[in-house]
This record gives C-alpha cells, structure tokens and sequence, in this order.
C-alpha cells in the first residue's frame, strides 16, 4: 500500500521525509556515478525503473477497502545496489502520485522510506548473505525479493501505527492490526514477486550476461569493490 495523499499528519509526513532526505541524496552521487562511469548501464538502469513501475502500480484489493501490490525493488537492489535503489524508487513513487494518484506528494517521505529504501536495503542484505554462505544465485535472488516486498509492508505498517495508535492499546495494538490486515494479501505476493524476479535474472543472464559479469551478480569483480560501491 502507498499511503494516500494527506493520509499521514503533516508532522509525521515532514518527518518521514527528513528520514529520507539523505538516502535519496546519496543515492543521486551514486546513479551519477554509475552512469559517467559505465554509460552502458543506462538500459538496464532503466529496466530495472521500469520493473519497478509497473509491479509496484498493480493494485490488488485487500481487507477492510485497503490494496496491497509488489513493489519491484528487489531486482535493482540486486544489480546496482540500494542506494540507486532509493533514487529509482522514489522516481517512481513520485510519478505514480503525479500520474496515477497512487500514494501523495506529502506523504512521499514516507512512501519512499519504506518502498525505496528500507525495502531495498533489507532484500539486497538478504541476498548478498545467502550468497556469501553458498546459496545458488536464485535462491538468493527470490529471497531478496521476497524480503525487499514484505520489510516494505512491515515499515508501512509500523508508519500508520505510529500516526494513528489504537485508543486501547496504542502503537503496539495498532501495529497488530495493520500488519494482520497487509499479510492476508503480501505474503502471497511476496511469493509471487520472489519468483517473477528470479524469472526475469534468468533471463538477464542469457541476454545481459557481460553486464550481470560487471556488476558483480555472476563474479568477475571482487567482494571488495562492490561492497565499496555501496558507500
């Protein structure tokens, strides 16, 4: 769920967006980067924008009148890394409010805090761990995207509680009922999104594999250099 537009009080919208601020603009320095120094990423960069797009933009009806869909940012995460992650996101966040009133203005701080960047952070975490303990590449491709999809969920959650806490049981009580009503639908389409990005890697590795090479997901460059284009 994109939380609505003038849902969130405009103090908790201010601050979700001071919370993003930072990743955003970091994650400019390193889209910058990435394009001056390997032009030829720019396709890919904007297939995994677009992936983004359209996943995130399939709204499913959930409980109680509220949606839920994929979010998409597991597989760029995975190629280019969180924080060019946090900078298509939001790109995309931003047009989805602009063009399809999915999500708001005031309360894209928020929206891209959880879909932008704590999503990406968490699948591309889940991913680089099971691929340094060993799991075959698609394995740790499904988990990161599942992961990417549900942490979304789950700040979301956590967004709408602290905003509007239960009269009897406040914040926690809050939390409770808003992550019980996402998961009937996102587990699901967790699963869901786990094996569409696992079949849209395969495909890359036989149609993109130079570039998978250069980014590091199928070898060719050291554990060092990309964990150092991280920062």
């Amino acid at each position: 769920m994109h939380i609505a537009e003038g849902y969130l009080p405009p103090v908790h919208a201010a601050a979700w967006g001071v919370a993003s601020a930072p990743f955003i603009v970091h994650g400019v320095r390193a889209l910058t980067r990435e394009v001056r120094s390997n032009p030829e990423s720019t396709l890919l960069l904007g297939a995994s924008g677009a992936f983004t797009f359209v996943l995130s933009a399939l709204k499913l009806p959930s409980v109680t009148g509220s949606c839920s869909h994929p979010t998409g940012t597991g597989l760029g995460a995975i190629l280019f890394r969180p924080p060019i992650m946090a900078v298509l996101g939001t790109i995309t966040l931003l047009f989805q409010a602009l063009l399809l009133a999915h999500g708001g203005l005031t309360t894209l701080g928020a929206n891209a805090f959880s879909m932008a960047i704590v999503g990406p952070w968490a699948g591309y975490g889940t991913y680089l761990l099971l691929r340094r303990t060993g799991a075959p590449l698609m394995v740790a491709v499904f988990f990161g995207a599942f992961v990417a999809d549900l942490s979304t969920y789950c700040v979301t959650s956590v967004q709408l509680a602290l905003a509007f806490p239960d009269p009897a049981s406040g914040v926690l009580g809050a939390l409770a009922k808003f992550g019980g009503i996402f998961a009937v639908t996102q587990l699901p389409l967790a699963v869901s999104e786990g094996l569409l990005t696992v079949l849209v890697m395969r495909l890359l590795t036989q149609s993109s594999k130079g570039d998978l090479i250069r980014l590091g997901v199928l070898g060719g460059r050291t554990a060092e250099r990309r964990e150092g284009a991280t920062a």
